[in-house]
């Protein structure tokens, strides 16, 4: 087996394939911490252009962090995979400076879907949202080529 088919190396390879066109998360300051099979953790540091009428970080951004390391998850296995639906609750006010997690954790796949629950964190600090998304994959590779496996 080569190196590239490798879990690791192809949701690695594919990540960045992903990141080199993902002009949204980095005009937001995203930062991909982390990507493994299924697993994608991404950062945002909250700016004073972020926060909303109430000096709060704007849920919709909360939401595309969210979205965004759902992407970088269920994509890992290089098949071209999107949103069919997401949701998420928000559970605490994130202020500017504070720098937000995000984890996305695969629950589970099956088929052409998949179930990803992704938890958005002030950085060492409290939960501020949980956003469940769910996955369907679509027609090509990530990276045009390679087999994406599961």
């Amino acid at each position: 087996m080569s190196d590239i088919m490798n879990p690791q190396a192809l949701a690695q390879a594919a990540s960045q394939a992903m990141w080199t066109r993902d002009n949204a998360t980095h005009a937001l300051g995203m930062t991909l911490e982390s990507v493994a099979p299924g697993h994608a953790v991404m950062r945002m540091t909250v700016r004073s252009d972020m926060v909303n009428g109430h000096h709060i970080c704007h849920g919709g951004l909360i939401f595309t962090l969210a979205d965004s390391a759902f992407a970088y998850a269920c994509n890992s296995y290089n098949l071209n995979t999107v949103a069919s639906a997401c949701s998420i609750d928000f559970l605490a006010p994130a202020r500017e400076g504070d720098v937000l997690e995000a984890t996305a954790i695969e629950r589970s796949t099956s088929g052409r879907t998949g179930v990803y629950d992704i938890e958005v964190k002030v950085l060492g600090a409290n939960t501020v949202a949980l956003f469940r998304g769910k996955s369907y994959r679509i027609k090509g590779e990530v990276i045009a080529g390679l087999e994406g496996h599961k």
